[in-house]
């Protein structure tokens, strides 16, 4: 699943267990709750072929789940799901409960934590799933963090794949999509700062690795993949106001040139 990279292993994805059962409240947090054993209850078991959205909310934290009707349709890649919420979840649940006690411990205020997974479909082919998610985390800083994740759902093998799998090397993919990569980014960042970008080899105005960030295949015609888009995070390619950047390239001859021969059946040139 890739995107900025944050501390928290919610923006990581795992396997794992399951967290603390939903109360009403989210504000006060009495003692002997920090203290106690948390208690641990199952998300309701999810619909089979049906959107699946889990929301928990606590004294120590908010956590939110969500996957569309596509990927639940596909127990392989539904199962994965699933084990991740509940990894995301039991995690968030330690972390919160331990930030609660520690803040109690120093006089200091404690706000329940939040994160979040979103996942949506950018494709659905014939022979491929493609996924992206939006992921949120509040911990109490200075501001909220989001960034992105990807996925890739090989039906006829029937296990998850990176987009970055489907080509010679993470290196190739970068150096046939770097030229427009960097020519749109700086368009963009044009925009958002109201001046021209003079490009250097310094943050913010170098030209970041496209492979780097979050890269997600996506589709015109639902048979091929014949676009690559690049989902850059806060921070990544300016300064945090300036938001997320959004990047969609077609695939041309160099990005042919870069896919694995076993794959390029599946990939077309786009406009």
């Amino acid at each position: 699943m890739a995107g900025m990279v944050l501390s928290s292993p919610l923006f990581l994805s795992a396997c794992g267990g399951a967290g603390d059962a939903p109360s009403q409240s989210a504000s006060a947090v009495p003692s002997a709750a920090i203290n106690a054993t948390p208690t641990h209850a199952a998300a309701p078991a999810p619909t089979p072929g049906e959107a699946r959205k889990v929301k928990i909310a606590n004294d120590f934290f908010e956590f939110d789940y969500s996957y569309p009707a596509t990927a639940a349709g596909i127990p392989g890649l539904k199962s994965w799901l699933e084990a991740d919420m509940g990894k995301q979840q039991s995690r968030l649940a330690k972390e919160a409960r331990a930030a609660a006690k520690e803040a109690k411990n120093d006089n200091f205020p404690f706000r329940p934590w939040a994160n979040g997974v979103d996942w949506k479909v950018v494709t659905d082919l014939p022979g491929w799933l493609s996924l992206s998610a939006t992921l949120y985390e509040d911990s109490g800083g200075a501001h909220p963090n989001h960034g992105y994740a990807a996925l890739l759902w090989d039906k006829g093998a029937e296990q998850q794949r990176k987009a970055e799998d489907l080509f010679i090397d993470k290196a190739a993919l970068s150096a046939a999509i770097r030229e427009p990569f960097c020519a749109a980014l700086d368009k963009e960042r044009a925009k958002r700062r109201g001046e021209p970008v003079v490009r250097s080899n310094e943050w913010p105005n170098n030209c970041i690795d496209p492979a780097a960030s979050t890269v997600i295949l996506g589709s015109s015609d639902r048979a091929h993949f014949n676009r690559i888009g690049i989902l850059v995070g806060p921070y990544e390619a300016g300064a945090y106001a300036e938001g997320d950047y959004e990047i969609t390239l077609p695939v041309d001859a160099r990005v042919m040139a870069a896919v694995r021969p076993e794959y390029r059946a599946v990939f077309a040139a786009g406009k």
